[in-house]
């Protein structure tokens, strides 16, 4: 199934599908309590089937003629990968690491399908980076690599946009990953049955207005999504709703010599197969409100 978060008149709502309609079930999966994000949808006890009984006789909608908002906003974690392709690894300043480079990301950071990646005034370094997000929808710690992928409960799409000058004016990339309007996420969740286990052996490909940037495959990962798990699971508590951003493949612009980086009216798209597309345009931070 697919989980979509919309404005339904200003307030957020969820819909899902089931096939090629969409129904809302905002007010159908959790009984007393509207539920208006992924991360709170798996809080509830045997959700998948709460929202299978929640479609019957619900009312549908239109998914091309409503505003999406990012499918999760209200999760505890967003853990990033950096370096996490070989050949992604290889247009870096940085050796090849023997264990993930995690970092965080903030939820202050994100935007949905269709809403606009800021260039901030500060830096026209901005950088696309096309990402396979697990979703994880059951508690655990210390999870055994083997038993990982039982912790997922389904897969979105991240463009994890980066300000490059920022990223590397100190050793921790913070700040360069973590400006307001960068953090693209979308356009829905799909559930792990809907994908093989791990999200693996999925093509992902990145086009700027149109032209291929980058084109992988999730079995070129260093760290499979499994792994990720685990070791994060060594360190924190994993809880329903937080998202493994698992790391981007070769091809973005500051691999280039020199240098291209994105600019407004750039059109960006992430398409990972199983999931779907999620574009963004960039505008400079002058043109907001």
């Amino acid at each position: 199934m697919k989980i979509l978060s919309y404005l339904r008149d200003n307030k957020p709502a969820l819909a899902a599908s089931l096939g090629n309609e969409w129904f809302d079930i905002t007010h159908r999966v959790g009984g007393d309590t509207p539920v208006r994000d992924v991360a709170e949808l798996l809080q509830i006890p045997s959700w998948e089937d709460r929202v299978r009984r929640a479609t019957d006789g619900a009312q549908t909608i239109d998914a091309d003629l409503v505003s999406l908002l990012p499918p999760i906003r209200h999760g505890e974690k967003i853990l990033c990968v950096g370096l996490n392709y070989l050949a992604h690894t290889a247009e870096s300043p940085y050796p090849q690491p023997d264990y993930p480079t995690f970092f965080a990301r903030f939820a202050s950071t994100l935007i949905a399908h269709d809403q606009h990646i800021v260039r901030p005034k500060v830096s026209h370094e901005l950088d696309f980076e096309g990402e396979l997000v697990a979703v994880i929808g059951t508690e655990g710690r210390h999870i055994p690599a083997e038993k990982a992928l039982d912790y997922v409960a389904g897969y979105t799409i991240f463009n994890e946009a980066s300000v490059r000058n920022y990223q590397f004016k100190a050793p921790q990339w913070t700040m360069g990953k973590n400006f307001d309007d960068t953090g693209a996420c979308g356009p829905w969740f799909v559930s792990a049955d809907e994908l093989p286990r791990g999200g693996a052996g999925l093509q992902l490909s990145t086009k700027v207005n149109g032209i291929v940037e980058q084109d992988a495959n999730t079995d070129d990962m260093v760290f499979d999504v499994a792994t990720l798990i685990s070791l994060a699971s060594q360190v924190m508590t994993l809880r329903p709703g937080d998202m493994i951003v698992s790391g981007t493949p070769a091809g973005v612009r500051f691999g280039r010599k020199p240098p291209s980086y994105l600019v407004a009216g750039d059109i960006c798209e992430i398409t990972i197969q199983g999931i779907g597309t999620l574009r963004n345009t960039v505008r400079d931070e002058e043109e907001t409100a």
